[in-house]
C-alpha cells in the first residue's frame, strides 16, 4: 500500500504563481483603468460639454477616449510593465566628494590651530 500511494500524483493548486485579475481584467490595471475613464469623463463633460449637442455623442467620445487610453495603457504596460516603467525611474548619480569638517563649538577651529602650526615651524 505504501509503494501505491508514492506512485500516485499530488494535487497541485493551479492559482500558484499566476498574476491576480479581476475576471479577464488584470488586477494591476485596475487603477490606471479607473483614473483613465475618469479622466476623459471630466475633459468631454466638463470641458468639451458645451460642444456636443445631445447626451448621446457626449458618452460616444468618453467612451472612445476611455478605450484608446485603457488600450495605450493595457500595450505600454501590459504582460512585462517593468520594461517601459522602469524608465521613469531615477537613477542616481554617485560622486565622490569631501566635507570639510567644522565644529559646532569652535568655528575658527582651524585657524587657530594654522596658526599654532606655523609658529612651530618659524622657531
Amino acid at each position: 500500500m505504501s509503494q501505491e500511494s508514492d506512485k500516485e500524483f499530488r494535487p497541485v493548486n493551479q492559482i500558484l504563481g499566476t498574476q491576480p485579475s479581476l475576471g479577464p481584467i488584470p488586477a494591476d490595471q485596475v487603477l490606471p483603468w479607473t483614473v483613465i475613464a475618469l479622466t476623459s469623463y471630466f475633459i468631454i463633460n466638463g470641458i468639451f460639454g458645451g460642444i456636443f449637442r445631445d447626451e448621446f455623442q457626449k458618452w460616444l467620445w468618453t467612451l472612445l477616449i476611455t478605450a484608446w487610453g485603457m488600450a495605450t495603457w493595457w500595450i505600454l504596460t501590459g504582460g512585462r510593465s517593468w520594461r517601459f516603467l522602469s524608465k521613469f525611474i531615477g537613477v542616481p548619480t554617485w560622486t565622490r566628494g569631501f566635507a570639510r569638517y567644522q565644529s559646532l563649538l569652535e568655528i575658527n577651529h582651524e585657524a587657530k590651530n594654522r596658526k599654532t602650526k606655523r609658529r612651530r615651524r618659524r622657531k
